[in-house]
């Protein structure tokens, strides 16, 4: 009878993950393959529990996985969208047997709300609908954290550079140690002009996007480092460089 190769086999993952993450013309295949699929809205496709997630498998893979090992009391998204990313992470909270997911957005359209609030893992999120970086919002948000709680945070709406820094500086400081911030389509700081999806209400591409800054925002603060092992293994991801551990109080 074979031996338990438990470790050996955690081990082996996460050797591999740090070598994939370094290995650049697989990265590089992986985006080409992406940008082709892009063709197809392939973000597009997806949904959780009936309810369009917008999100690639990979990082709701990722997600998951950081979810389940730091085990967050809340969770704050910025960008609700079409609502199945808030059902995904507030299902992840059900399994868990606690948690609640805020879900924040500048505008929440009546049919998402409603497709939100009608789902069985509503009992699980709360929608505060503002701007994300404003103060008044972010009293809203505060207000919905129970002292002592654990905060994962998820930033996912406006992917302009200027307001995803806004956003790191007033949500980073909401993280607690040992919690993950997330910040969505990094990928997008890979991308040229040239090459960046024209099919989006807006165009994104290197130097105004979240890649750069998440790295202008590591330059302000220590209290969060790019999770090796998760982030390696982001190819097929639209946030690659995008999970980041928080380190210290």
């Amino acid at each position: 009878m074979a031996g338990d190769d438990r470790t050996e086999f955690r081990n082996s993952a996460i050797e591999q993950s740090l070598a994939l993450g370094k290995d650049k013309a697989v990265f590089d295949k992986a985006l080409d393959t992406l940008l082709a699929a892009d063709r197809y809205r392939y973000s597009y496709l997806w949904t959780w529990m009936g309810v369009p997630i917008i999100q690639l498998p990979a990082d709701v893979m990722a997600t998951q996985e950081v979810i389940f090992a730091a085990r967050p009391d809340v969770i704050i998204e910025t960008g609700v969208a079409r609502g199945g990313s808030v059902i995904f992470m507030a299902s992840m909270f059900e399994l868990m047997g606690k948690g609640k997911v805020i879900g924040v957005d500048i505008d929440i359209r009546a049919h998402n709300r409603e497709a939100i609030e009608q789902h069985p893992m509503t009992k699980r999120i709360s929608l505060i609908e503002g701007p994300s970086a404003d103060e008044a919002t972010l009293a809203q948000v505060r207000a919905q954290i129970p002292d002592g709680a654990s905060v994962m945070v998820v930033l996912d709406s406006d992917h302009s550079r200027d307001h995803v820094l806004a956003e790191l500086r007033a949500y980073g400081p909401l993280v607690t140690k040992g919690q993950y911030l997330v910040v969505a389509d990094t990928v997008v700081g890979h991308l040229d002009e040239q090459n960046a999806p024209q099919n989006r209400s807006q165009v994104w591409f290197k130097g105004n996007e979240p890649l750069t800054a998440r790295d202008m925002y590591l330059k302000e603060t220590d209290r969060f480092e790019v999770n090796p092992v998760i982030n390696g293994k982001l190819i097929f991801s639209s946030s690659p460089g995008g999970y980041l551990c928080c380190i210290r109080d």
